[in-house]
């Protein structure tokens, strides 16, 4: 039988543990990938950028276990509800969020520093701050004019674990907090991650069980995404397909979703040109999510090798470990993590995850009982 604070732990440990796997390969196609690394399956991977000039790095560094800010943000939002001991919405965005990415010095692992987690973050991230801090917006329209992408769903495992069990409550707190930072299907897919991490918690959940709920709670898009690469995992898998195959097949299914492919860098040829990238669309999914689910499917919920599969298929590859991590971290509980990997990632970071993991444990078991305790209270209610 594995412990509610096994399980949060598995979570937490695997956000840190697919993000760091991801992290030295992001950006590189899954081509480019397999010509550079053949495949990855260390936290000790050289980053593809190590020996570039510091221009070009930005003075960070990757590799040997080090995360990003996809686990900077998901500790963060453990902070928060540390902090505030309840459920939130868009308003803790616009306050208690804000003041730990940009107002609370931690270690930033890539800069190898302190320093508050705004220093690090991508433009959409930083939008939380210009958005709440700087314009004082009404926090539920924060998310409005963002670049629509998985910045928000990559933090959201905490919001799944404080309703483990409840689906329907993970979607719709994550999108209650989360509007105050995303809109369209970044915002979809916050809903959506948040609820397959809740529906992982469930004593003898399957992957197909995960999957029906992604596919239930998501809308437009997202939906059509995840059912679409699902079912092609589930092809794939029964056909023993190698990872070319699988490649083709699922870049294939993501494509009249995310049209972007391979091409994500910015660069100066792209200034001023049109184009539906990140922009606002009820047609639109992220990649990260559904490939993420289609990964866990292709490999039947294995751990290791759906986060490995999942970061060595390219591009946002850390965000994809990520969600896979948490969903099968939640599944299994910290025991399927390797010793080493958990002593490589606290010793890297600074950072002690699993006593972070005990901690939030307790507090969502709290939160968790009063939950069940007002929903009993408003049972007897309608029985009088």
């Amino acid at each position: 039988m594995i412990s509610f604070e096994e399980r949060v732990r598995g979570s937490v440990l695997s956000v840190a543990l697919g993000d760091a796997l991801g992290a030295p390969i992001e950006k590189l196609s899954y081509q480019e990938i397999k010509n550079q690394y053949g495949r990855v399956e260390s936290l000790k991977t050289k980053w593809y950028k190590a020996d570039a000039s510091s221009d070009i790095n930005l003075g960070r560094k990757r590799g040997n276990g080090i995360v990003t800010d996809d686990t900077l943000m998901t500790k963060a939002l453990i902070n928060v509800y540390l902090t505030e001991k309840r459920h939130l919405d868009a308003y803790d965005m616009g306050k208690e969020f804000v003041k730990e990415i940009a107002f609370r010095k931690t270690y930033i692992p890539e800069l190898d520093k302190e320093a508050m987690i705004i220093d690090r973050l991508f433009y959409p991230e930083k939008h939380i701050f210009l958005r709440h801090s700087l314009a004082n917006c009404e926090p539920r329209e924060g998310g409005q004019g963002n670049m629509v992408n998985c910045g928000a769903a990559m933090y959201c495992t905490p919001i799944g674990i404080v309703n483990a069990g409840n689906p329907k409550a993970a979607y719709d707190e994550a999108i209650l907090l989360a509007m105050g930072h995303q809109n369209s299907y970044g915002l979809e897919a916050a809903g959506v991650f948040a609820a397959c991490v809740a529906k992982a918690f469930e004593t003898g959940v399957t992957v197909k069980e995960i999957v029906d709920t992604a596919i239930y709670y998501a809308k437009d898009g997202t939906k059509n995404a995840i059912r679409d690469l699902t079912t092609a995992a589930e092809e794939l898998r029964a056909r023993s397909a190698g990872m070319d195959e699988v490649m083709e097949s699922l870049q294939e299914r993501i494509r009249p979703y995310s049209p972007m492919g391979d091409d994500v860098h910015r660069k100066i040829e792209k200034a001023g040109i049109p184009s539906n990238h990140y922009t606002p669309s009820r047609l639109f999914s992220i990649e990260e999510l559904p490939m993420a689910l289609a990964f866990i499917v292709l490999n039947d919920g294995d751990y290791y090798r759906s986060i490995y599969d999942g970061i060595n298929s390219g591009r946002d590859t850390d965000s994809i470990g990520v969600m896979i991590g948490a969903i099968l971290g939640a599944m299994y509980g910290d025991s399927v993590i390797d010793r080493e990997d958990v002593e490589l990632l606290e010793h890297t970071n600074k950072m002690n995850l699993s006593e972070l993991g005990g901690e939030f444990a307790l507090l969502a078991q709290q939160l968790i009982q009063r939950d069940i305790e007002l929903n009993n209270n408003r049972q007897r209610m309608f029985q009088l």
